[in-house]
Parts: structure tokens; C-alpha cells; sequence
């Protein structure tokens, strides 16, 4: 089954981006995963946090609560500590539950950093997806029936839609902006695909709700129909700023409020990043066993260190506000360094985040990283945080950053190689043009 089409799987190196974007060399190709038995995607046993989840509700040890209204997604969020204030909600039909999907009954996505949670009122199963540690994302449906002890079921069919040409070619997840209908059917013709970080404001959120605060930007979420972009183009921003959605559906039929512009702008980020490590990881147990080293794989190091540091994120161009709840719940999720601070805070007045490197550098999934490729990335990032590194790929990161994100990430980053922690290196980072003159 398709899972996710709203989120589905992810495209590192796509034709239709901008020429950035093409980070990986022969990336329209997919990881042949389940042909190689190094991988062997469909037969291995997940072991992310949905398979954990499930022994212990297998043993007995948890015991989810089934609610008249919302099913399982309750009892859910709080055994997986995804937070509600994660709500973000899409009307467009992409889904094989596309059916219950309209505009009055949008479908309901919540997440946290391994996990996806899909809810639509009055559908027979809720979708689940979790980025595991070695296989990517993995796929399940968990049928909304009262239960005592509730089963979730792997689906690796969908892997058929989800992990081809256009994904990067491994299991993971994307977004999509995509227009619609008066009923939520999808306009294909009127998509920008692939919804990351580098993707301009203007082209996000196309079949999305989105509450928030953005000032004189413009978003084409809320546009439902083909009469709301024709209007959008006389006033672009009548949809825009809104905090409550009330003119469009009954809230009541969720748990959270709204659909908020910080929780998808960090589930855009989130997406991609997961699938640069499931793609690096992949590549690299394929070259080993093939080859024996990983030099083949330069293309692919570069395209996955420009997007772990940000380095073509569009700007903001108007300070961003959504959900206090969630931005407070999301920084309070990573480590801290002594001063306080960590790669979760946010900036959102001219880009996402304080400090631009990926939180999920801290992530099981990074860490799973075969070690021969987890130890250059890391000799690499050294490189670049302290100025050895002088390519133009990283020159824009500013002196200031690259000392704050290497201080962050000796103080919070465990079994860091010993040179990362050499004082003189710590404290006298150099970047930029500083570095190179």
C-alpha cells in the first residue's frame, strides 16, 4: 500500500530542483535493497521504534487504550512521545484511504524524530511509518478496532510506489505541494515536488492547511480549488497568517489545533535528512562488500554534508511563528552543551534553526552509519567546522557558526573521535574567507 503520499519517500538529487540539489551521483537509480543481501530490505526485522513497541505490547508491558473518537492515535502519541502540538493536516486525495479525504476531512499527521503517525477520521486503519536505524523507513497499518493487544502490520509492498527513481532510491519520506480540487482531487500538472528546506516559501504546502504566523510571505497552502489560485494570484496573501482553521472544517474531529507552519517546516527538513543517511548507509554496505573502500562515494559524502550544514536553505524573509507547544516540546527533545545550547533551538526569523547543522547528527540512525563512512563524514565535518576545509561548497557558513556548531557538538556528541576535543581546535575555529586568506 501507499502510506504517506503527502510524506513519502524522499529524492536527494532531483531534475526538477535546482541544480544544488543533484547531490547524489546516479541517484536516479534505485539502492538495489532488496536484491542485495548485504541489505535485504523486505526480509530483515525492523528494529525501530515500532517493532519495540510492539514487544512490549506483546509482553504485556504497555497496554494502549482504545478511545471512541480518535482510536489508538491517543493512547499512541503518548507511548511514543510524539506530541500533539505535531498536528499538521492534508486535504489532498493521496493516499489509498483516499477516499475519506476531502477538504472537510483532511487527514491528520503527527511525529517526532522516528516517527510518523497518519489519522483520518472515520478510516477503517490508522498509517504509521518509522525511520529505522538500518533499513530506512519501514511501513505498517494498525487496524482502528478495539483490541487487547493491538498488532502492527509491516507493509513492504509499498516500496513498489515509494522507493524508486524519484525517491532516492531507498525507503524514506518527502513532502509534496501539490494542488487539488474542490474535493481534494490532485492537480498534477500544478506540483512542486520534493518539499525540503531549499525549497523556496512561495512553492510549499500545496494541498496543506498551514496555521502560523509568516508576515508578507506567501505560502500555497489553504488554497483548495482551482478559483483559490487564480484568486491567490490577485491576493496572495488572503489565505495566509492564519491561527485557526474553522472556516474550513469541524477541529473538533482532531486532537491537536490547527496545522502548524513550524512542525512542517522541520518535518521537510527531517524527511530528506532521514533518507541522505539511509542512502549514505546503504551505498556504503554495497561498496564494501563490493570493493572494499568507500572512495567511490565522494559525490555522495559532499551532497550529504551540504544538506546536514544547511548550506542552501532559503532564507526567511519574514519572521515565522507557529504552535509555542510544539517549538517548545521540539527543544527541549535534544542535548545541551554547557552554555545551553543546542542544534533544536530555533531562529525562525531568517532561517529555520540558530545553528545550522542537522539534530539528527544525534540520531540512532547516524550513528548506524557503517563505521568506515561514519568516521569520514566526521573527519570531514572537523574539516569544515574548523577551516581546513576551504571548498566553496561551504563557504557561505559563517566563522561564528562553524565555532558554535563544533563547541555544541564536542560538549553533546558522544565517542567523537579524541582530535574533535583538542582545545586549540575547539576554541580557534576558523571558517569563510577568514580561513582561506
Amino acid at each position: 500500500m501507499r502510506l504517506f503520499c503527502q510524506i513519502v519517500f524522499a529524492a536527494a538529487a532531483l531534475l526538477t530542483l535546482r541544480a544544488g540539489a543533484d547531490d547524489f551521483q546516479g541517484s536516479t537509480h534505485k539502492v538495489p535493497y532488496d536484491e542485495e543481501e548485504v541489505i535485504d530490505y523486505s526480509r530483515q526485522p525492523a528494529s525501530g521504534p515500532i517493532e519495540k513497541l510492539q514487544g512490549r505490547i506483546d509482553r504485556g508491558e504497555v497496554k494502549l487504550k482504545f478511545d471512541p473518537k480518535f482510536g489508538w492515535l491517543p493512547s499512541l502519541l503518548d507511548a511514543l512521545n510524539v506530541p500533539k502540538s505535531s498536528q499538521m493536516l492534508v486535504f489532498s486525495k493521496t493516499s489509498l484511504q483516499r477516499q475519506f479525504i476531502t477538504p472537510q476531512n483532511p487527514r491528520a499527521l503527527y511525529f517526532n524524530d522516528d516517527v510518523y503517525l497518519g489519522f483520518i477520521p472515520g478510516a477503517p486503519v490508522m498509517e504509521v511509518s518509522a525511520a529505522d536505524p538500518k533499513l530506512g523507513g519501514v511501513f505498517y497499518t494498525l487496524a482502528l478496532e478495539a483490541d487487547e493487544k493491538p498488532k502492527f502490520l509491516r507493509a513492504n509492498d509499498c516500496t513498489t510506489c515509494h522507493g524508486a527513481a524519484k525517491t532516492l532510491g531507498v525507503p524514506g519520506h518527502l513532502v509534496r505541494s501539490i494542488a487539488t480540487d474542490e474535493v481534494g482531487e490532485i492537480d498534477q500538472s500544478n506540483e512542486i515536488s520534493y518539499i525540503t528546506h531549499r525549497t523556496p516559501f512561495a512553492d510549499r504546502w500545496g494541498g496543506w492547511y498551514v496555521t502560523g504566523q509568516h508576515g508578507e510571505q506567501v505560502h500555497r497552502g489553504n488554497l483548495i480549488g482551482a478559483k483559490a489560485f487564480i484568486n491567490f494570484e490577485k491576493e496572495p496573501r488572503a489565505k495566509g497568517n492564519l491561527t485557526d482553521l474553522g472556516q474550513f472544517f469541524d477541529q473538533g474531529k482532531y486532537p491537536g489545533h490547527g496545522s502548524d507552519i513550524v512542525a512542517l517546516m522541520v518535518l521537510e527538513h527531517q524527511g530528506q535528512m532521514h533518507n541522505y543517511i539511509t542512502r549514505l548507509n546503504f551505498e556504503t554496505r554495497i561498496m564494501m562488500r563490493t570493493y572494499g573502500h568507500i572512495r567511490y562515494l565522494r559525490t555522495q559524502v559532499a551532497g550529504f554534508l551540504r544538506y546536514l550544514l544547511y548550506t542552501e536553505e532559503e532564507p526567511l524573509t519574514a519572521p515565522v511563528a507557529g504552535n509555542p507547544g510544539y517549538v517548545k516540546w521540539f527543544a527541549a527533545q535534544g542535548p545541551r552543551d554547557p552554555q545551553g545550547r543546542s542544534l533544536r533551538d530555533f531562529d525562525l526569523q531568517t532561517r529555520m534553526f540558530k545553528y545550522p547543522c542537522s539534530y539528527l547528527i544525534h540520531s540512532e540512525a547516524f550513528d548506524a552509519i557503517p563505521a568506515v563512512m561514519r568516521d569520514h563524514l566526521l573527519r570531514r565535518l572537523h574539516d569544515i567546522l574548523t577551516g581546513k576545509d576551504t571548498s566553496e561548497d561551504f563557504a557561505k557558513i559563517s566563522a561564528e557558526d562553524r565555532k558554535n556548531i563544533l563547541e555544541i557538538l564536542v560538549a553533546t556528541k558522544p565517542n567523537l573521535p579524541d582530535y574533535w576535543k583538542t582545545p586549540k581546535l575547539a576554541s580557534d575555529a576558523k571558517a569563510g574567507p577568514d580561513a582561506r586568506e
